[in-house]
């Protein structure tokens, strides 16, 4: 896109702006998603992109910047940007259920196969339970990854568990909130539709009586029309979602050396409605972090005869402390309506940006394209030279 631009003579921001997908719009590469089976096409439904554009330009201070070819002794400067989607599951692959059980105090438990490999997921599908159903996330217990007595999920892959499997509580946590109103009603004589449930209470808006939700657990299990308040609900994607963002970056290159060096890093991205946003940063950082490894270090050495030279941690470099530079990530909110409660997802889209815009900002700081990555002192140097 870069190359383009330049050929073009356009900034490389305003063609993307130009050319990027919209909302309302589709793309034949959304029927070839599911896996090798044949899907109907997908229209986008949220994009913020060209949000993130603005915004990540701004951050980054790209007009004061681009095309500068701003120099501090053997060390050049240059920005470079890059844009991503990714997706929110497989379609028709991904399968996800949750069951959510109500306590006699008015608390619950949640049983979820999603599996919280780091990313939060337990809290975020926490949440989305405790939305749903009008109580503090304190009030739900939730139980995931246990195959022995939790339900199926098909795994934490794809960025698909926020979407999938927070289809599937969304849809149980309704259940249960229906169940919860017909119990409600019995106590309040007063029909379903005319109560409302909030702050672990079910209100009349007419009469402005209220019940809790230990008055309703205590009824439904002991008093009259014995039941277990309890739901179970599962949900397979027909729609695929993308996340979008936009990444810039300022590099410094020491044409001495061929030593590439990250500076500074924004990212702006649109992941719907964030259910949790710190951790909705964090895994755009920590993906930011994986992608810049990508660009700079990660490389698996092989002999001739296939056999690693550096399969082990003290020979495949990844970036330390040390190696991250300055983040800034900014959530751009758009509303995704065929996620829970607005969201898609974040993951993986973060770790897409980091090496094409690393790549564009080295071409701005020292004139070279490089197309092997990742970008080591070496291969800068042997660029640098082959430009003479």
């Amino acid at each position: 896109m870069d190359m383009l631009a330049e050929r073009l003579g356009m900034d490389p921001i305003e063609l993307r702006r130009k050319n990027h997908i919209r909302a309302g719009e589709s793309s034949l590469i959304f029927a070839k998603l599911g896996e090798g089976r044949k899907k109907k096409p997908q229209i986008v439904h949220s994009c913020a992109l060209e949000e993130c554009l603005q915004v990540g330009a701004a951050r980054i201070g790209w007009e004061e910047k681009r095309g500068k070819r701003r120099r501090e002794g053997n060390w050049a400067y240059g920005v470079g940007m890059a844009c991503a989607m990714q997706g929110s599951g497989i379609t028709g692959i991904d399968m996800a259920t949750a069951t959510i059980m109500m306590n006699e105090n008015g608390s619950f438990r949640l049983l979820v196969g999603a599996t919280d490999i780091g990313t939060g997921s337990d809290t975020i599908l926490a949440q989305i339970a405790a939305e749903v159903l009008g109580v503090p996330v304190e009030r739900i217990s939730i139980y995931s990854s246990d195959t022995d007595f939790t339900p199926f999920d098909t795994g934490a892959y794809a960025s698909s568990t926020t979407y999938v499997s927070g289809m599937a509580v969304l849809r149980a946590a309704q259940e249960v909130r229906r169940k919860i109103l017909e119990v409600a009603a019995g106590m309040l004589a007063e029909p379903p539709q005319d109560l409302k449930l909030a702050e672990e209470r079910v209100t009349s808006t007419k009469t402005g009586k209220s019940v809790t939700l230990s008055e309703v657990g205590h009824r439904a299990l002991y008093v009259a029309d014995q039941q277990h308040i309890i739901a179970s609900a599962s949900f397979v994607p027909e729609e695929s979602p993308p996340p979008f963002a936009a990444f810039f970056c300022e590099v410094a290159v020491d044409t001495d050396t061929g030593l590439v060096r990250v500076e500074r890093f924004v990212a702006a991205a649109d992941c719907g409605v964030a259910i949790h946003p710190k951790l909705a940063a964090g895994q755009l950082e920590g993906a930011i972090v994986q992608g810049i490894g990508h660009a700079l270090m990660e490389e698996l050495l092989f002999t001739e005869k296939g056999r690693c030279l550096n399969a082990n941690l003290f020979d495949y470099k990844i970036p330390s402390a040390l190696d991250v530079p300055e983040i800034e990530v900014v959530l751009v909110d758009s509303e995704e309506p065929t996620g829970p409660l607005g969201a898609k997802s974040i993951a993986e889209v973060g770790i897409n940006g980091p090496l094409p815009a690393i790549a564009n900002a080295i071409y701005d700081a020292v004139g070279v394209r490089l197309f092997r990555a990742p970008f080591t002192p070496a291969r800068v140097l042997s660029a640098l030279a082959e430009r003479g």
